[in-house]
């Protein structure tokens, strides 16, 4: 009995040792060799203690939306230069600059151009495509296909209705200019009036007359002339009369001693 009290004494006395379990480190964010977190990317700890590096997301430019706007703006452009054009193409006939034809034909060149542009705008505005419609330059080549080419000259004496030059390839059927020659010298003022006067015959080819002092010039030509080429041209026989002026005053007329300005416009000898 007594050695059981004398234990529970001692053990009462003892102090109390409790063993806590050890606590669990976790790295830090922030490497101490590294105490300035890099530019590009910073790092983060999860709970398991493994660093996950994390990298900014740079903007994403839209770039397709400005492509388009600026596409768009680029097509109103060019079909605001078409309209313009067309403007300048309305000055142009009215000053005697082209002829009919040429008009025409540029006007629906123009005309099928904004279409063609307006049409691709419409079903792929994002797209640049409307540039292959676009025909810069082309005009140019309907001027030149469709302008009046002269192809050759015929000078006649006014009082006698004798001709005195060819220039070129005047191919007219005589029996059509000849009467039409005669009609015009003996009346000219009732039935074409004073000066030059043009009219188309087959093949849509026009022949021009141009009245002089003492001849008259008729002009072949492979379409109908502008009013600008018929002013040269008129131009070209009041120079003509004037270089020759002595020699057409005489009953004969050499026409191998002629001077003939009208050769440097066809290209073919007389």
């Amino acid at each position: 009995m007594l050695l059981n009290k004398l234990r529970r004494l001692f053990e009462s006395e003892a102090p109390q040792i409790h063993h806590k379990p050890p606590l669990r480190q976790y790295p830090s964010a922030i490497s101490p060799a590294h105490p300035t977190p890099p530019s590009i990317s910073h790092r983060i700890s999860n709970p398991i203690g493994r660093a996950i590096p994390v990298t900014q997301a740079k903007p994403v430019a839209r770039t397709n939306e400005l492509t388009t706007t600026d596409t768009q703006e680029e097509a109103h452009e060019y079909l605001a230069r078409v309209q313009g054009k067309i403007g300048k193409l309305a000055e142009e006939f009215a000053s005697g600059m082209i002829n009919r034809e040429q008009f025409q034909e540029l006007y629906d060149h123009y005309q099928r151009e904004i279409r063609t542009i307006e049409t691709w705008m419409d079903l792929a505005p994002q797209s640049d495509a409307w540039r292959d419609a676009s025909s810069e330059g082309r005009s140019i080549v309907i001027r030149k296909q469709h302008m009046a080419r002269i192809l050759g000259y015929a000078v006649y004496k006014n009082d006698s209705g004798m001709p005195v030059a060819t220039i070129g390839k005047f191919e007219v059927d005589a029996a059509l200019y000849v009467p039409m020659l005669s009609s015009y010298r003996s009346a000219a003022w009732e039935i074409f009036g004073a000066g030059m006067r043009s009219l188309q015959i087959e093949n849509g080819r026009w022949l021009c007359f141009v009245p002089g002092e003492s001849t008259t010039l008729m002009a072949l030509f492979s379409t109908e002339p502008a009013t600008k080429q018929l002013k040269s041209l008129d131009q070209i026989h009041r120079l003509f009369e004037r270089a020759n002026r002595h020699m057409l005053s005489s009953p004969v007329i050499d026409a191998n001693a002629l001077v003939l300005p009208h050769q440097s416009f066809v290209g073919h000898k007389r």
